[in-house]
């Protein structure tokens, strides 16, 4: 195949991704003669579209299933996508409001039919767009929480927690989304500072001319006041023990009450009490035995009972409300306020507290072994820092509201009676058969089931095990193979929503962790520290993305600035960082492709280079191992780019290549053909597509000789001390380079070097002349004791290299060059120096980085030795 000049993702994209697919490289089937390595996908909504955030984790799971697959592991990554109740439901009932259909009139099974033509039609189509990303997943088991045995499972686990009491039915407060009109579990609200207005009014003691000022954010409630509360010990309000006020606007006689709750010291001690719109108001009223006056509907308008503003929405009656009190004289002031406002997670609407009969799960035992087994890391989270997060959840978490106002979802399977009783069961034979026990003259018809669904979550935790039946088909092949899964890639904000619960499930269900190990990403945020979104405008689109660089560069870029736990600063500049990468890799092999063999050559011409390389690629892939054994996946990939970039590309390649249109010996061509070999399977992970077009260009090869299923390199010995001499050599031919660069010196003029190797010593650069000689253009090599005049210094580990220029030198700016050296290193010199003078540190930290700073001394000490005479040669 003849290979083009430029490399073009677009030619090679969709082209491998359909071969591999062809050839079933990403499915997989229980094989007992392999380790299995799974990852279950966080399965995005059935709504979603492909964004940034996106991107990052499913290229985070891919390198690490790519990376398994060619371990000789049987890998399987599950896709699948998450019903979304509440996202999903909006969809469609905006799509039927455009069509003048409103879903109340046509009712829940055409609704129904309506969402579902609408997901055949518009749902899964972020997992289209992974493809367009390399994700390897295993397509043949696309899940879906609401295909008949995952809704099922789910049904089962819903009566099983209900049967063993840990599922009630409770009339409470509640968080309320007047928007989704539905209840919402606690970790479902997010709470953002907000600035809003404290209003202060006052309420007359009834039977006399005294006042109390009351201050408030939500003035629109005031109708629904039940109660003044002061504490018990406030002497400025000791006479009105017993007494009652009066409510502003509806003049509803009220007690006012004693409780410790109240804050003296806060505002001026009075607090009103609205039991039905705020939870700590509800928890004094049932005190108390207060009456609830609950003036909001479903929508967040006030209701008949608010007397005032009927039908008005509760931001709009804020400001009439306090428009009214204002005129018959009642609001005091209204002052700026920082506030904690909850916000629903799915829709953002403020969420309301709200009094309505829900169904919940006991959190106390079940959530037991999921604390203890995070806590001692028998399920690792990485970074460990979100322990502590994990940890406060757990120990403040409250029973869990999982019913749903809504039609979308798995209908919650209670069936009521005509009497007002109730009997949970699996379907709506089971449910009869049940509520015969109670009544026997019972029918089919006279049974209502519940109107509604779960959440969303509820469904979610059994994710890792009903992918492979283990709920719908318990002890099956599958589950007892691929259970539990080893790598979990998440977010951080749904470590409570999803995480936690799985692992409650996993226990609960398998008496097992779900997964091994949970990798939390941070945040894609701009360059400005915000959050990627739509509305600011700052997101850009993932698939223009990869049509403009490839899909390559996309990957590379959201993984050289991505360590675990840490927000990601998006920059297109590590987009484009990625596609040179790739450019560098494809004109690194057009260099290759070009070498012709000459038989006849001696085949050890460049063993040095040869050795050196072998050696550096054993120890850079230690590091990529080690890299990726402790999830530091920006640094695997940083790894891998220096050991290709720097090392084969800049330094081997250039060593090895023939003059213009020479031939090579047969043992450079092999060497450079096993390094292409081994430096493309190392970079497969993060860059499927280019390592794989020149895979095949590599040699001939079958159908099925792809890299995507070639095995990962095995690391071998490597010698440090020869690493150790070709670092010092780069640094001499680097400062070789860099001077020609300040001197505005031709590449093509040769020097004579002249060394003085005080360090190093004369046998590394005998061993290394030819690679000086080739790499940095010189002639000839010769070592002294001291070096001729008009020669510049160049200070390499200890080393004095003198590079003779003659009268072309200039010696104020060569001593002013120096003088900077020297005094940068004496600095360097010093922090050295403190470090190693405190005793904490060497005696706690480990030998090897004890060792390591008295080297850095030792070649500061004969750095600085080196320019001060090289100085005081110059006068």
């Amino acid at each position: 195949m003849a290979l083009s000049t430029k490399y073009d993702p677009s030619q090679v994209e969709d082209k491998w991704y359909q071969h591999w697919l062809d050839q079933q490289f990403f499915h997989s089937t229980p094989n007992p003669e392999k380790e299995p390595y799974v990852v279950v996908i966080p399965p995005p909504n059935v709504t979603g579209v492909l964004h940034m955030g996106h991107m990052l984790n499913n290229t985070i799971q891919d390198v690490l299933v790519r990376k398994a697959r060619m371990e000789g592991k049987e890998a399987v990554w599950v896709p699948g996508t998450d019903h979304a109740s509440i996202a999903t439901e909006a969809k469609v009932v905006k799509m039927l409001a455009e069509q003048g259909i409103d879903k109340r009139e046509i009712g829940r099974e055409k609704f129904l039919e309506h969402a579902f033509e609408w997901k055949e039609k518009y749902g899964g189509i972020i997992l289209k767009q992974l493809r367009k990303l390399g994700a390897s997943c295993d397509w043949d088991r696309t899940a879906f929480t609401m295909n008949p045995d995952y809704y099922q499972a789910v049904i089962d686990v819903f009566v099983d927690l209900y049967d063993k009491g840990e599922i009630y039915r409770g009339y409470r407060m509640g968080n309320w989304d007047p928007q989704g009109r539905t209840a919402l579990a606690d970790d479902e609200v997010i709470h953002r500072e907000e600035q809003s207005k404290l209003y202060h009014v006052k309420y007359q003691v009834e039977g006399s001319n005294e006042w109390l000022t009351i201050a408030t954010t939500r003035p629109e409630t005031i109708m629904a006041d039940t109660a003044i509360c002061i504490h018990p010990e406030d002497e400025r309000y000791t006479h009105l023990h017993g007494k009652r006020a009066i409510v502003p606007l509806v003049n509803r006689s009220v007690p006012i009450i004693q409780d410790e709750y109240v804050t003296m010291d806060f505002g001026t001690g009075c607090l009103k009490v609205t039991p039905a719109h705020d939870e700590n108001d509800y928890n004094l009223g049932m005190k108390h035995n207060l009456e609830i006056i609950d003036i909001l509907d479903e929508t967040g308008h006030l209701n008949a009972k608010a007397q005032f503003f009927v039908g008005e929405d509760r931001f709009v009656a804020r400001k009439m409300v306090a428009k009214e009190l204002k005129k018959q004289g009642h609001l005091v002031k209204e002052e700026d306020y920082m506030s904690s406002v909850g916000h629903s997670e799915r829709t953002e609407a403020v969420v309301e507290p709200r009094l309505s009969e829900q169904w919940y799960v006991k959190m106390n035992r079940i959530t037991e072994p999921a604390r203890e087994n995070v806590l001692n890391d028998v399920v690792q989270l990485v970074p460990p820092k979100f322990k502590n997060m994990y940890r406060s959840w757990m120990d403040g978490v409250r029973d869990w509201c999982i019913s749903r106002q809504l039609w979308w979802g798995h209908r919650i399977p209670a069936y009521y009676l005509p009497n007002g009783e109730y009997v949970v069961a699996r379907n709506a034979e089971e449910a009869l058969e049940k509520a015969k026990a109670k009544d026997p003259s019972i029918s089919a018809e006279q049974l209502e089931q519940d109107p509604d669904v779960l959440d969303t979550w509820f469904s979610a935790w059994l994710w890792p095990i009903e992918v492979f039946k283990g709920m719908s088909q318990p002890d099956n092949e599958e589950i007892k193979y691929y259970y539990p899964t080893n790598d979990l890639v998440t977010a951080p904000e749904i470590l409570f929503f999803w995480v936690a619960r799985m692992v409650i499930a996993g226990y609960e269900y398998m008496g097992e962790k779900p997964f091994k190990n949970v990798y939390l990403t941070g945040i894609v945020r701009d360059k400005q520290r915000r959050k990627m979104s739509k509305s600011l405008g700052n997101s850009p689109d993932p698939l223009e993305l990869i049509k403009q660089f490839g899909a390559d560069a996309i990957r590379t870029g959201m993984l050289f600035s991505s360590p675990a736990g840490n927000d990601l600063l998006y920059d297109e500049k590590l987009v484009e960082q990625g596609r040179n990468f790739a450019n560098k890799i494809w004109n690194a092999y057009r260099l290759f492709d070009g070498f012709t063999v000459d038989e006849s050559l001696d085949p050890t011409t460049n063993q040095q280079a040869i050795d050196w390389f072998e050696s550096r690629f054993n120890q850079g892939l230690n590091e990529i191992n080690d890299h990726f054994s402790k999830f530091r996946m920006s640094d695997a990939l940083m790894s891998c780019y220096k050991l290709i970039w720097g090392d084969f590309c800049s330094w081997y390649l250039e060593m090895v290549k023939p003059d213009f249109e020479k031939p090579v010996d047969s043992g450079t061509y092999e060497a450079t053909k096993n390094f292409f070999n081994k430096v493309l399977r190392v970079v497969h992970p993060f860059m499927p597509f280019i390592s794989e077009e020149l895979w095949h260009y590599l040699e001939d090869r079958s159908e099925q000789d792809c890299i995507t299923v070639a095995a990962w390199p095995e690391s071998g010995n490597f010698n440090e001390e020869m690493l150790a001499e070709a670092n010092t050599v780069f640094d001499v031919v680097s400062q070789i380079r860099n001077l020609r660069s300040s001197k505005g010196l031709s590449p093509k003029e040769a020097f004579d070097l002249q060394i003085k190797p005080t360090v190093s010593g004369e046998g590394l650069y005998n061993r290394w002349e030819a690679a000086i000689s080739k790499l940095a253009n010189v002639s000839s090599t010769a070592f002294v004791d001291e070096s001729e005049a008009g020669a510049v210094c160049l200070v390499v580990k200890g080393d004095e290299i003198y590079v003779p220029l003659g009268e072309s030198m200039d010696v104020d700016a060569e001593r002013e060059k120096l003088t900077k050296e020297l005094e940068y290193n004496q600095g360097f010199l010093k922090s050295v120096q403190k470090k190693l003078s405190n005793e904490r540190f060497v005696n706690n930290a480990p030998e090897a980085v004890v060792a390591a700073e008295k080297k850095k001394q030792a070649d500061a000490e004969a750095k600085i030795k080196a320019l001060e005479e090289s100085l005081a040669k110059l006068g």
